[in-house]
C-alpha cells in the first residue's frame, strides 16, 4: 500500500524522508495544493502534501480539493491520512486531543465542487461510513502507542471516532452558530476534511482524517474568542505529534493490503450508459473510471 499524507495547517514538509522528489502535476481539474512530495520512510513510500500549500497559501475556500485527489489517485496511492486543525464543541475534547472522525456534517455550500462525476458521468456512491474503519483502526493503534511512548499522561487523549461539522470559513463560528452544533451533538469542527473524504471515496481511496484540536471554537464561556495567536500556540504542540505519529504509521501500514471496501467504492455506482458516456469526460475521469468503463470512441 503505497499512503497518501495531506498536512494540514502546521504540517508543510515531512522530515526523514529518503529519496525524496517533487512531482508537479497538472490535472483535469486545475493545479493541486503544491507539488507532490515523493519519498520514502524506511522501505515505505509515501506521497506528502500540504494542503494550503507551503507557506500556507490558500483559504479553505479556495483549496482544489478535485485536484489534490485526482493527484494522489493518479500516483498510485491506495490510501489517504490527513491531518487536520479543528475547534472542539465538547468539554471533554481538550486542546491538544486527538479525535478520529467517522462521520460529517456538512455545512459548506461547494457540492459540485467536491465530486468528480458530472459534464455527462453520474455516479452515486455509498457515503453512510464516510471514512475507513481499518485505516482508523490503523491509526488509533499508533496514536495510542506513541501517546504512551512519549509519557504525555493525560496532556493529550484520544477519541477514536466523532462527527466532524465542516464550516466553510475563512471565518471562526459565531456563538450562535458554535452554540447550534454543540446541540446537535457534534464534537469537533473544521473547514477541510470532507471534501476529502467525499472524493477519497469516489476514487476508491481509503480515508482517514487525524483531527487534532486546537481550541474550544468560541461556545465556551470562559474562554475568549478564537484567535489566531491562541491556535497557532497548540499548533506547535500538534505538529510535533503528528511527525511522529506518522513517521510510525507508514512502514506498517504500507506492508499491509487494505482490508475494506474502499477500493470498490464505484461498483455498481456509475449510473450513467457507457455509450452516452462523452469522450472528454471518460478522458479526465480515466484513473478512476476506467475499470468501469471502456474509452468511448
Amino acid at each position: 500500500m503505497k499512503l497518501g499524507i495531506i498536512g494540514g495547517s502546521g504540517l508543510y514538509q515531512l522530515e526523514g524522508l529518503a529519496d525524496t522528489r517533487e512531482v508537479t502535476l497538472q490535472t483535469p481539474f486545475g493545479q493541486p495544493s503544491d507539488p507532490y512530495i515523493h519519498g520514502r520512510l524506511g522501505s515505505a513510500e509515501v506521497v506528502f502534501l500540504p494542503r494550503h500549500g507551503r507557506g500556507h497559501r490558500l483559504l479553505p475556500s479556495e483549496i482544489n480539493h478535485k485536484a489534490n485527489i485526482w493527484g494522489f489517485k493518479k500516483l498510485g496511492v491506495s490510501a489517504v491520512m490527513s491531518v487536520s486543525a479543528v475547534g472542539s464543541l465538547r468539554e471533554g475534547l481538550r486542546p491538544r486531543d486527538v479525535v478520529l472522525p467517522d462521520q460529517y456534517y456538512d455545512r459548506t455550500k461547494g457540492a459540485l465542487a467536491h465530486t468528480f462525476f458530472g459534464n455527462g458521468i453520474v455516479a452515486h456512491v455509498s457515503f453512510g461510513d464516510p471514512t475507513c474503519k481499518a485505516l482508523r483502526e490503523s491509526i488509533a493503534a499508533v496514536v495510542t502507542e506513541t501517546i504512551r511512548d512519549l509519557a504525555l499522561g493525560d496532556a493529550v487523549r484520544l477519541q477514536r471516532t466523532g462527527t466532524y461539522v465542516n464550516m466553510e470559513g475563512p471565518a471562526f463560528s459565531t456563538r450562535a452558530e458554535s452554540q447550534v452544533y454543540r446541540r446537535l451533538g457534534f464534537d469537533i469542527i473544521g473547514m477541510t476534511s470532507l471534501p476529502e473524504a467525499k472524493l477519497c471515496r469516489e476514487a476508491e481511496l481509503c480515508y482517514q482524517s487525524m483531527a487534532m484540536v486546537t481550541d474550544y471554537d468560541c461556545w465556551y464561556a470562559s474562554e475568549e474568542g478564537v484567535s489566531v495567536e491562541m491556535i497557532v500556540a497548540t499548533l506547535q504542540a500538534n505538529t510535533q505529534l503528528a511527525k511522529e505519529v506518522i513517521r510510525r504509521l507508514v512502514p506498517r501500514l504500507t506492508a499491509t493490503s487494505p482490508s475494506c471496501a474502499c477500493g470498490h467504492a464505484l461498483q455498481g455506482a456509475i449510473m450513467t450508459s457507457p455509450d452516452a458516456v462523452p469522450r472528454a469526460a471518460y478522458d479526465a475521469l480515466e484513473p478512476i473510471v476506467g475499470r468501469y468503463l471502456k474509452r468511448p470512441a
